[in-house]
């Protein structure tokens, strides 16, 4: 009936009505779904299975910011206006006089 009604036009499913078929499904065995009457191949449900699991497990190992932690605007202005004033000095020279000025950075950022 419902193939009818669509007059030969494929279903279109949102990815959650998607979710919730292959989770009703995925514990049955291939030949229960073959004799069924489904709206996909049989081997689609395992398959979106798959991917449903690799899916969660991604998006849960996935960071949410991507890179490092910018540095604050107002100590790269310091670092380099200290370099500017003092052009001779190197980067270790140069953090080494920042906590003297109350700023507390990693070497590796001034450098």
């Amino acid at each position: 009936m419902l193939r009818r009604h669509l007059n030969g036009q494929r279903v279109q499913y949102a990815p959650g009505d998607r979710a919730f078929l292959t989770a009703l499904l995925h514990d049955l065995p291939k030949e229960a779904l073959l004799r069924m009457r489904l709206p996909v191949r049989p081997d689609t449900i395992p398959r979106r299975h798959r991917d449903l699991v690799a899916h969660r497990h991604a998006a849960r190992c996935r960071h949410h910011r991507g890179g490092r932690l910018r540095t604050v605007r107002s100590i790269r202005a310091l670092v380099l206006r200290l370099v500017r004033e003092n052009p001779s000095w190197q980067y270790r020279r140069v953090h080494g006089e920042l906590p003297v000025a109350g700023v507390k950075v990693a070497a590796s950022t001034v450098g």
